[in-house]
């Protein structure tokens, strides 16, 4: 994949990991353009190429009652306004066939749920829209297996891709990241460290996901030590009202440290 052919993608030479960050999901168009309006001042300075993250929806919850969006056209309508008003590209997630044209209208890349990248008929829709697709590794899946997804985008005649790690299962609430398959992955396609849903702690009793913020940190450095190409976090202003995975995101407030000790090892690497 060239991030270069990434409609309004910024910063592509200066040989920085790239980011995809942004709430996880879209809540409104304040807080949306809020998060982004921060992320692109912290990603300018420190050239860090930029593509914003938000759900259109949440199809995969665990209750009935849990928040899965403001309505799918609402949304990405906000999508379009953040991409047209910061100049950058978009990504979000999609759960069937029929979303890929749907979203494809409105955002850069579509993303394949970890859940889902096995379904290839949802696989082939998103390639065939002709946008990026990013894969996210299920978390049942080898990363050797992940090579088996790429080749469904590939064959479409589609070579804009890239997967990405959100962590494996462990036992029945507990995630964990085996750096292994970064350099693994990379053999196939551009490679991103889903930083944030990798400390998750799903299947709660409560019905509500888990997480381990304070650990954050620790992971991303891993990640990039190990030669990520990109990173992707995600965040908000104000935990205490975020309507979906507040457990694990990281507050806003933190993103600028964060990513400038990041693009500090990522220099450091690329001096070896």
């Amino acid at each position: 994949m060239n991030l270069k052919n990434i409609p309004q993608l910024k910063h592509t030479d200066s040989n920085n990991f790239f980011l995809l960050a942004g709430p996880c999901a879209i809540e409104g168009e304040d807080m949306a353009l809020r998060i982004a309006e921060r992320v692109v001042e912290i990603t300018d300075k420190l050239e860090i190429p930029y593509i914003f993250k938000g759900s259109f929806k949440k199809a995969n919850r665990s209750r009935i009652d849990s928040f899965s969006g403001i309505g799918d056209e609402k949304a990405l309508k906000i999508l379009r306004k953040v991409s047209e008003n910061f100049q950058i590209p978009t990504v979000t997630d999609i759960h069937e066939v029929s979303d890929a044209k749907l979203a494809a209208e409105y955002v850069d890349v579509l993303q394949i749920p970890a859940f889902l990248v096995r379904q290839t008929d949802l696989v082939v829709a998103a390639a065939e829209t002709g946008k990026v697709v990013n894969l996210k590794k299920g978390q049942f899946m080898s990363p050797e297996s992940m090579k088996h997804a790429v080749r469904k985008v590939e064959e479409c005649n589609n070579e804009q891709v890239m997967v990405t790690d959100r962590g494996t299962m462990f036992g029945y609430q507990d995630m964990i990241v085996d750096f292994r398959g970064i350099p693994t992955m990379r053999e196939f396609a551009p490679t991103v460290l889903d930083v944030t849903h990798s400390l998750q702690q799903p299947n709660q009793s409560s019905g509500v996901t888990g997480g381990r913020p304070d650990m954050i940190e620790t992971i991303a450095r891993a990640g990039i030590a190990t030669g990520a190409d990109g990173i992707f976090i995600e965040t908000h202003f104000d935990l205490s009202v975020a309507k979906s995975d507040a457990a694990n995101m990281l507050d806003l407030k933190y993103l600028e440290r964060l990513l400038t000790n990041l693009t500090a090892i990522r220099k450091t690497i690329n001096s070896f």
